[in-house]
């Protein structure tokens, strides 16, 4: 099995970071990518890849500085984890996922979000399921908070109460949040406010900047989420044909 090599502010400038590393559309979205993992590097936040020309990465920080409303004190949070393609079922998973359990050993456990069953963007329940990790919480719609603590008195971690509702503060037209926590989020939010205009829908973009906007948002999926009428209606970031899909 091939080297696992981590991102540091040293090599970051020549190393890929997985995802969208040959998609054109996100070339701009792929720099400011690179200087939202370098500048959370100084708040713990760990990127580690297998040495191959894939997505096989994992991504994770500790829960205090995680870009997510949760409340997990003392834990590592799992922010993205990706095994795609040719190396799927091979043990990259679970190779990956070592390397954080052996940096969070002195850590009341791991927690990750997921949601209720197989979804674009979100970690698999039943691969962490099959690592023994159990469900903790659940937010409207389909998110879930699962965990495994490595302390008998670890407490059990939430997510706040600010996504119980999954409304915004926008109560007419559309709203987006995003963040540079994806390569893809800048382009296809562009995209979106052409095709909203097109179709007369007025449309809100809201930039989350810092984590301590991300520790409050509305909903635990940070890095791009959409609202009408104040309502939660997608974590799936939209192009033309989604935007059919799930604004109608």
């Amino acid at each position: 099995m091939e080297k696992i090599i981590s991102l540091t502010s040293e090599n970051i400038t020549t190393e890929h970071i997985c995802c969208a590393f040959s998609d054109k559309k996100a070339v701009e979205g792929y720099e400011a990518r690179k200087q939202w993992i370098t500048e959370n590097l100084k708040n713990g936040f760990t990127f580690k890849k297998f040495d191959i020309r894939g997505k096989v990465f994992i991504e994770y920080v500790p829960a205090e500085n995680a870009w997510c409303p949760i409340n997990a004190p003392g834990y590592m949070f799992i922010d993205c984890f990706w095994v795609s393609g040719q190396y799927k079922g091979k043990g990259y998973g679970k190779a990956l996922l070592q390397e954080c359990f052996a940096d969070a050993k002195d850590k009341n456990g791991i927690v990750v979000v997921t949601s209720d069953k197989k979804r674009p963007f979100l970690n698999n329940s039943k691969f962490f399921k099959l690592q023994g990790f159990e469900k903790c919480d659940s937010a409207v719609p389909h998110f879930e908070l699962w965990y495994k603590p490595f302390k008998e008195d670890a407490p059990v971690p939430q997510f706040k109460d600010c996504v119980r509702q999954a409304e915004c503060d926008n109560p007419n037209g559309l709203t987006i949040y995003y963040s540079n926590g994806c390569p893809f989020t800048e382009y296809y939010v562009a995209e979106v406010e052409v095709v909203a205009a097109e179709k007369g829908f007025a449309v809100e973009t809201i930039k989350i900047e810092t984590k301590e906007q991300a520790q409050n948002h509305c909903v635990p999926f940070t890095k791009y989420s959409v609202f009408r009428d104040g309502k939660f209606v997608t974590h799936q970031i939209l192009n033309e044909g989604y935007f059919n899909k799930f604004i109608r």
